[in-house]
């Protein structure tokens, strides 16, 4: 069985475990190949059986129909007061702190206006970070996260594909953007579990809407994700607008380890996050 088990993020329905794991493997050989540069040790290349994919984007795609395939039209309209808009003002925020060419959120706007949600599509379509992803996208892709939050049955059939692809054998578990809250919620469902290392991506873990509605529910702390031997790393882009809060050790303490990398025009890619030297650092020490 696999050592390692990767964990995508949003978006990613219209894909699958194969496809994933090819783009993936790649990637991560690249980030152990320059870790090992580095340190002069580590495990090398990983075989064509030491990575799958945990894959639970099906789950988000619309059932196929006579004529009509693919996400659903959404628009400005389709973006729920509460959680939805926050999160896309939240996004918006990030967007203007990391890029200058994105306007800074207005007092009306954050204040919740009725056409704040359309006001935000527009600005972070045009922004570096979201430039390549249409409207209807970002809005599907709001609406995976509230989703997964808040539908018990879609949010314990993705937590139990990331457990049935942990195995005895797993000793590394790496997961991207929304996958990483599944990743977590998942290793903290599995007391005992042998994972050593869990590397977490472009991580949303430290917002505060999702931090509070996490399982097991925080008190005040988020629980740890294993046991004593288990180390946890989380990889952060400075321009990476989904991981609004880059340092997770405030939420769940001092024994988390965070890196911040510099993935350029692509700050939320995971391969970008894969083949960076401190990602492979990360997965080399589970596979030591």
């Amino acid at each position: 069985m696999a050592r390692v088990v990767g964990v995508h993020g949003v978006g990613k329905q219209l894909s699958g475990e194969e496809s994933l794991r090819s783009q993936w493997g790649p990637a991560l050989d690249d980030g152990l190949r320059r870790a090992e540069a580095e340190r002069g040790d580590g495990p090398g290349k990983l075989g064509v059986d030491d990575l799958t994919m945990a894959f639970y984007g099906d789950l988000f795609r619309p059932p196929g129909r006579t004529l009509a395939v693919g996400d659903p039209m959404y628009t400005a309209a389709d973006v729920q007061d509460g959680f939805e808009l926050e999160l896309l003002l939240a996004w918006w925020q990030r967007a203007a702190e990391c890029d200058p060419g994105v306007a800074v959120p207005g007092g009306n706007t954050l204040a919740r206006s009725p056409r704040a949600a359309q006001t935000a599509l527009r600005a972070l379509v045009r922004s570096r970070f979201f430039a390549k992803l249409a409207p209807r996208a970002l809005v599907f892709d709001l609406k995976q996260v509230h989703r997964y939050l808040t539908d018990p049955v879609l949010r314990a059939r993705a937590r139990e594909r990331v457990q049935e692809a942990v195995s005895d054998d797993t000793r590394v578990v790496v997961a991207h953007s929304l996958g990483s809250v599944v990743a977590y919620e998942a290793l903290c469902a599995s007391p005992g579990h042998g994972v050593r290392a869990l590397v977490t991506l472009g991580s949303p873990l430290g917002m505060r809407m999702i931090f509070d509605r996490l399982e097991p529910a925080p008190s005040p702390h988020g629980s740890w994700p294993g046991g004593d031997g288990l180390y946890w790393t989380n990889v952060a882009d400075e321009g990476d607008v989904v991981a609004v809060v880059r340092d997770l050790r405030p939420f769940f303490g001092d024994r988390l380890e965070g890196a911040v990398v510099h993935n350029g025009s692509h700050a939320h890619d995971a391969t970008a996050y894969l083949t960076d030297r401190l990602t492979g650092v990360a997965v080399a020490r589970g596979l030591a």
